[in-house]
């Protein structure tokens, strides 16, 4: 990973992606925002995200209209980002894709996990949102899966890469999702932590999401995880679990130049 300056915005990058010169992508933090201290990126009231796409795009040097977001739902529902679809509205979607240069396919962030996936053969990118249901329903599978259908991709082709969230040390969950992990991954032991308070456990959405994208066909040595935790890093990123759910939010965006 590294961070660096875009326009005014403080963001982090993949180092597995840089190499490549067909594609662009960022994870916005804190840092930079003039628009005011808790962006948002999509609702029921424009002037409310406005300025706050504007304000992205003039970083990026790119048009508002560029930038394409779901309306986020922690379904497993998944868009096609092209000039075919509306592109203004995704509803009660959580992952799009596009093989469409100039398309900034994006998703929003305050503790769950942002996961990017790029396609370098095939030409094609897609932004997935994953909270604990996103996580355990296994969208990521489902978009890589989504990405071979539509596109032709290979799953042994895809770069992957798990933006900042928050880890198993600060996100203690219930017996619901104790239970749902253990039914769905094989390997739940490892993502659950026992907590000393009843039936509860600390889960490892960082692990979860790679397990589930090598279960998708993408090599280990593809996946890289930034590693930064949205709840323990105050000064950098947005955290619903510990700032509230009004809190802002971190945008995830990745597009084919």
């Amino acid at each position: 990973m590294r961070k660096m300056i875009q326009g005014r915005l403080s963001i982090f990058k993949f180092e597995s992606f840089k190499k490549y010169n067909d594609i662009t992508h960022f994870i916005t933090t804190k840092e930079g925002w003039t628009s005011g201290k808790n962006p948002r990126f999509t609702g029921d009231n424009e002037a409310d995200y406005a300025p706050f796409r504007k304000e992205l795009a003039t970083s990026c040097q790119g048009k508002p209209e560029q930038f394409v977001f779901p309306r986020q739902t922690h379904s497993d529902h998944i868009g096609i980002a092209c000039s075919g679809n509306d592109t203004s509205n995704f509803p009660e979607t959580d992952a799009l894709i596009t093989n469409e240069p100039g398309v900034f396919v994006c998703v929003q962030t305050a503790d769950c996990v942002p996961v990017l996936l790029f396609d370098p053969m095939k030409k094609v990118v897609a932004a997935v949102h994953a909270g604990w249901k996103g996580t355990v329903s296994k969208i990521a599978k489902k978009t890589v899966s989504r990405m071979v259908e539509e596109f032709g991709c290979q799953p042994e082709n895809i770069l992957a890469g798990i933006g900042p969230s928050i880890h198993m040390h600060a996100y203690e969950v219930g017996p619901e999702v104790v239970d749902t992990v253990k039914s769905n991954f094989s390997n739940s032991s490892a993502l659950l932590k026992p907590s000393i308070n009843k039936d509860r456990a600390y889960f490892d959405l960082w692990e979860a999401n790679q397990t589930v994208l090598i279960e998708s066909g993408i090599p280990e040595q593809n996946i890289e995880v930034m590693g930064l935790c949205s709840f323990e890093h105050s000064d950098l990123f947005y955290s619903a679990r510990r700032d509230g759910a009004d809190t802002g939010r971190m945008v995830s965006g990745i597009r084919l130049v």
